[in-house]
């Protein structure tokens, strides 16, 4: 661990060893910082600009300003006077829409988020680097276990999450906060203390305070992070058990169901047979968050007693005997609304499960929305083939609604091509590709 009675900065020798710690990176790479201002990010992007020296490639940081606190545009435009100095090109993401109000740290957290993974997507960035710290870890650690959290979840935070079109690094995990707060004055860059810290109406500010009385027990940042780094070999155990039965037993379709032979499950640990099915559910339904243990206990019961004739529904999605398998798809009640195309040329994201690529021009009042029931009855008579999928399927594919009440269906493709992606000129060419923001088989 880095850390020592004096807290000294990182040099660039260990930071370069952190930093092929969460690689490969390509040559000449881009990598986004981003940047709240406070000392660890502030540190990240000092040192950032010093590693990318090496590689003759580019860092750029990334603010969002949440307009959670009228203060909040001057100290965006202030952190990026701050990184001028060093010579860092930064960008302000500002979060629109409605003020956050309910589970206010949460719902920051999923718009930070989107923010920081669509600009790095618009502009090619495949590499975002986040400041998490030893301290983060171990509080995280001791949230998920106050919430109950399985072996996933007391793994806490990965240092590497693959993203659908970047990677997420987090080199510091191994970091001591006073080491980052060192880093930042041995290199001359100021920093802002966030009041949020001193909220204590957040969980995380309350855990960090506990941290006070458990240092007296032995349960130190150091500790915890070392036994979530145990928890993580076993978790990673269980994760190939998931995925060779996924591979045997399972099929994810193009027009956004799964076929899961209940065979597979039998004869296996619960463990890895909730793990299953809750990742088909989450590919299906297209949210973020895995269904409860508790509902998922109840299905897995149900599946091994073949008492699912007349399907079950869980977090949008149906689960109901197809032939010989389980089908699982989503629920048409659940299916987002319909949401308007703004901008041709662009890849927008429909209901969390499709990514819907417009055409070049787009006519005044188009929205992207489900097909529905009169729009499946239309295409089955035009496309009888489509007829031996179920209907609710057909209902939840995704469609362009014209204002004249013209729906034209989006039938999805198993992924862009160079075809789609020139000659977009028409309604007709708009493409559909099933593609659920949803890593591999665990979520870090």
């Amino acid at each position: 661990m880095f850390q020592s009675a004096d807290s000294p900065p990182i040099d660039e020798q260990t930071f370069s060893r952190l930093m092929r710690a969460v690689g490969p990176f390509e040559t000449q790479p881009r990598v986004a910082v981003a940047v709240s201002g406070g000392p660890d990010s502030m540190a990240l992007c000092g040192l950032m600009v010093r590693w990318m020296r090496c590689y003759g490639g580019e860092t750029v940081a990334l603010t969002v300003d949440h307009r959670l606190r009228p203060e909040s545009p001057h100290e965006a435009r202030l952190v990026g006077e701050r990184l001028a100095r060093i010579g860092l090109t930064h960008h302000i993401l500002t979060r629109t829409g409605p003020p956050l109000q309910a589970n206010v740290q949460a719902a920051a957290r999923a718009a930070r988020y989107q923010l920081l993974e669509e600009w790095c997507r618009r502009e090619g960035v495949l590499h975002l680097a986040l400041a998490h710290h030893q301290a983060d870890q171990a509080a995280t650690v001791l949230l998920r276990l106050a919430r109950g959290s399985g072996l996933r979840g007391l793994t806490a935070m990965a240092p590497v999450v693959y993203r659908r079109n970047m990677r997420v690094v987090r080199p510091l995990l191994t970091v001591t906060p006073a080491c980052l707060k060192a880093t930042c004055i041995a290199h001359g860059l100021a920093w802002t203390e966030d009041p949020s810290n001193q909220n204590e109406s957040f969980a995380r500010v309350r855990i960090r305070r506990i941290f006070l009385l458990l240092r007296n027990e032995g349960i130190n940042d150091v500790r915890l992070t070392r036994t979530s780094k145990l928890l993580k070999r076993a978790e990673m155990v269980i994760r190939e058990s998931v995925a060779t039965i996924l591979a045997k037993s399972a099929e994810i379709h193009p027009f956004g169901f799964a076929l899961l032979d209940p065979m597979g499950l039998r004869g296996i640990p619960s463990e890895i047979a909730l793990r299953v099915i809750s990742y088909l559910i989450t590919i299906v339904n297209g949210r973020t968050y895995p269904p409860r243990l508790r509902q998922l206990e109840d299905l897995h019961m149900a599946i091994l007693a073949q008492a699912i004739q007349g399907g079950r529904s869980l977090a949008g999605c149906l689960v109901r005997p197809f032939q010989k398998s389980l089908l699982l798809c989503r629920e048409p009640a659940a299916v987002a609304v319909p949401q308007s195309v703004t901008a041709g040329g662009v890849c927008l994201r429909w209901d969390g499960r499709f990514l819907i690529l417009t055409p070049r021009i787009v006519p005044a009042g188009l929205k992207v929305g489900a097909l529905g029931q009169a729009g499946w009855r239309a295409l089955s008579m035009t496309r009888p083939a489509l007829t031996r999928l179920p209907r609710r399927i057909g209902w939840t594919i995704p469609a362009l609604h014209a204002p004249n009440g013209h729906i034209e269906p989006l039938l999805p493709v198993e992924e862009f091509c160079d075809a789609n992606l020139s000659e977009r000129n028409s309604v007709a060419t708009t493409t559909a590709v099933f593609a659920p923001d949803t890593p591999a088989l665990v979520r870090a």
